[in-house]
């Protein structure tokens, strides 16, 4: 090892190491960092600011509106990257950086990459206390800051410019881990971001990464095999952890060569295509007919990437109560879940060794006819849901004519609301890893923001691809500025904007368990003196977007064949009705907390009703 060093910053060395950092990805060689979302303050600008300017080459760094939807959009950049790529966020000390928590929670909830380089207070405390500071004052090391622990995998405060030399391979270390994947946070206290060290030179040297891949234990496969083998009525459960270990063809031939039916999660979606004849639709809540209707049959389930959401599992009222789980994943805390029989390791070589282990077993052709039989009932259903007619506008409309009419390489945004139910039902799966329903954190304002991130990563490598975003008026409302982002960037999208009047899911769930609307749609808002409709095209308009309002299906379809051959950020705004169109079918029950007392005759009959299912529910075994 060589003595030779370079003075830098610790900005300056923060930078320069990441520009250094690159994977291999299928035989060729990107950088690790595919740039930053920032936004400059007295925090950053001056210190991290200066070294990212002189690298501004190497790692492209995006002007955000808003942090939190900084944070969104580095989501949707590494999703549309298999979380082989990730972005850095960089806001200032105070509320900068506050925004960025929900950001954080989302990735840490859906185990994604991203790097935070944040401002802090000063290290040295002489200006205390400073602009936007925090003051505890039994703990005054304790800051804004702290509040990232709970949603990050990796969480360090730079106290000297030599602690990076060992923070930053393990935040890479980290958000790189298919088991512990998840944001990293690294505080940066403004006087420590300009102060000088003398680095060793290897530490900007040349990286190339590769993601490991875990080999399960030989014994839990061999248990794994041999409870299988007992199955008459098997089952897979395909999550999002499939294409994150780029396990899709091996999970495709898994089930054809043992005949097992198929079922997707909500972040599994686009896992098989539509047309698959063991794909047996999306499970759960938000699922299919055809999928719950095996799921209350199968005997043994194997669940392979995903971490058993409630939504997958109808709080774990979707499955017979004697049903065994075998669980491949990366990550043991999601393994041995619900008392399954876990198979700890990388989804791609499990499937392999299992599928190995098999000696030959297929399910029985009726069980797999059963699945099959139930798909096409469901895709029937599904055909009727989208078509137009004499009825509402409806969220399934507006899904059928954009899949009807879309490159089967486009990728579908959604996010929070019921948009993520009514794409997860209704959108037939034209190619493998084009779906990113939002739903592991349900978080309002993903949509084009994550939207944007993914633009920016599809461009890398399919730049005449679109990236479509189904969004509601409520999280429209809710976080829009991304649209003015992906003009500005020359990153265009076309943004479907469904206006209900309001958070029209949610009034349906106050409705369902016996409750009046009540603040939820801007008709039943009691402080709302005077209801007025919101203008979305002129503002899209304003935002530099090409925009058009539509009247009912027909129209849409011919707005979005003009939003195809726009080369600018494309708006499509439709009401859709709050109350009709709903999709009916395929949904398993939901756990939610109703009055067990109350006056109102119609909340007590719902409670009564949600209650009568819950017999239904697992209890860990």
């Amino acid at each position: 090892m060589s003595d030779e060093t370079v003075r830098l910053t610790t900005a300056q060395a923060i930078v320069r190491y990441l520009a250094n950092q690159f994977i291999e990805i299928d035989g060729q060689e990107w950088r690790l960092c595919g740039g930053g979302f920032g936004i400059f303050g007295h925090g950053n600008v001056t210190c991290l600011g200066e070294a990212l300017y002189d690298h501004r080459e190497e790692l492209p760094l995006y002007r955000g509106q808003n942090e939190q939807s900084m944070g969104f959009a580095a989501a949707g950049y590494t999703k549309q990257w298999l979380r082989q790529r990730f972005m850095f966020c960089t806001a200032s000390a105070g509320p900068g950086t506050a925004n960025l928590l929900t950001a954080s929670a989302l990735a840490h909830a859906n185990r994604l990459p991203m790097l935070m380089l944040c401002g802090d207070i000063f290290l040295t405390r002489l200006p205390d206390p400073v602009l936007q500071q925090l003051e505890h004052y039994g703990n005054p090391a304790m800051g804004l800051n702290d509040a990232f622990k709970p949603v990050s995998r990796y969480w360090d405060r730079i106290t000297h410019p030599a602690q990076i030399i060992q923070s930053l391979p393990a935040a890479i270390a980290t958000m790189l881990d298919p088991a512990d994947c998840g944001p990293a946070f690294l505080g940066l206290p403004q006087d420590v971001q300009g102060w000088a060290y003398d680095y060793p030179v290897e530490l900007f040297a040349k990286k190339v990464h590769r993601i490991r891949r875990q080999a399960p234990d030989t014994n839990e496969i061999a248990d794994a095999a041999a409870l299988l083998k007992t199955a008459e009525r098997p089952m897979l459960i395909a999550g999002g952890g499939v294409q994150y270990s780029r396990a899709v063809a091996e999970l495709t031939a898994f089930a054809e060569a043992h005949q097992i039916p198929v079922v997707e999660t909500i972040a599994g979606r686009a896992n098989l295509l539509a047309e698959h004849p063991l794909n047996t639709g999306p499970i759960g809540v938000t699922g299919s007919d055809s999928a719950n209707a095996i799921a209350e049959k199968a005997d043994v389930i194997v669940a392979v990437g995903t971490r058993l959401q409630d939504f997958t599992t109808g709080s774990w009222t979707a499955f017979d109560k004697a049903a065994k789980f075998i669980s491949l994943n990366a990550a043991r805390h999601d393994a041995i879940k619900h008392l399954s029989l876990p198979v700890v390791g990388d989804a791609k070589l499990g499937l392999e060794a299992l599928g190995a282990a098999l000696d030959g077993y297929k399910a029985p052709s009726l069980w797999t006819g059963f699945a099959q039989d139930q798909r096409k009932a469901w895709d029937t259903y599904v055909a009727e849901n989208v078509a137009s007619g004499n009825r509402p506008n409806s969220y399934a409309q507006a899904i059928g004519a954009v899949n009807a009419l879309c490159d089967p390489r486009d990728r579908v945004v959604t996010a929070a609301g019921g948009l993520p139910a009514e794409v997860t039902a209704n959108w037939r799966t034209l190619d493998i890893g084009t779906v990113d329903v939002e739903f592991g954190f349900s978080c309002m304002g993903y949509e084009i923001a994550g939207g944007w991130g993914a633009r920016i990563a599809q461009a890398e490598r399919e730049a005449d691809k679109d990236t479509i975003v189904f969004v509601g008026d409520g999280s429209y409302l809710l976080m829009n500025s991304d649209i003015y982002s992906s003009v500005l960037s020359n990153k265009k999208l076309i943004i479907l904007v469904l206006d209900n009047g309001g958070f029209a899911v949610i009034n349906k769930l106050q409705n369902n368990t016996g409750n009046e609307s009540f603040n939820n749609l801007i008709a039943d808002c009691p402080t709302v003196t005077e209801p007025f409709a919101v203008d979305f095209e002129a503002h899209a308009l304003s935002m530099g977007a090409f925009a058009e309002t539509v009247a009912n299906q027909a129209e849409l379809a011919s707005a979005f064949n003009r939003a195809k051959a726009s080369k600018r950020t494309h708006v499509i705004v439709m009401k859709v009705d709050p109350y009709e169109g709903w999709t009916t079918q395929g949904h398993a029950w939901w756990e939610v907390g109703t009055p067990h007392i109350t006056d109102n005759a119609k909340v007590r009959a719902a409670h009564e009703d949600v209650e009568s299912s819950r017999s239904k529910q697992r209890k860990g075994v």
